[in-house]
């Protein structure tokens, strides 16, 4: 739960997802260092609803590894489109997806002030917005 808690400080909110969906995890020396969250929306889309990696191992490529290990299950559970969505105060992780490989395909407005009841600020930017993101799979 704490890694989840990194990319959704909302405990509520990834109870209500963490039930019906697959979850990866990364493993470096029996010790948990990522968790990533895949839950299907419909038979030919699925969307991360979540990914982290513990703060001490940031910037050593285990992202990268995780997020392509979730990417190659989707595609290989029969998914066409993979969608994610991160807050418009997110700059490493609108860089992180953008590079690899998703596209910007929308927004939604004021999703992290209706669905979260406390403030969220990142690089001194108030989280309000979801920027919506896809990859076709295939």
């Amino acid at each position: 739960m704490e890694l989840l808690l990194l990319a959704d400080p909302d405990e509520q909110m990834v109870q209500s997802y963490i039930h019906k969906s697959s979850v990866y995890t990364l493993v470096v020396d029996q010790q948990i260092l990522g968790v990533c969250v895949l839950l299907p929306r419909s038979p030919e889309e699925a969307e991360i609803v979540n990914i982290a990696v513990h703060e001490q191992a940031q910037g050593r490529g285990f992202g990268k590894k995780l997020l392509q290990h979730t990417i190659d299950s989707a595609r290989k559970a029969g998914y066409r489109l993979l969608k994610v969505g991160t807050g418009n105060s997110s700059l490493n992780q609108l860089a992180f997806y953008q590079k690899n490989g998703f596209r910007i395909t929308g927004v939604e407005r004021d999703y992290f002030v209706k669905h979260y009841s406390e403030p969220i600020m990142e690089n001194g930017i108030a989280c309000k917005d979801m920027i919506l993101m896809e990859m076709e799979l295939g």
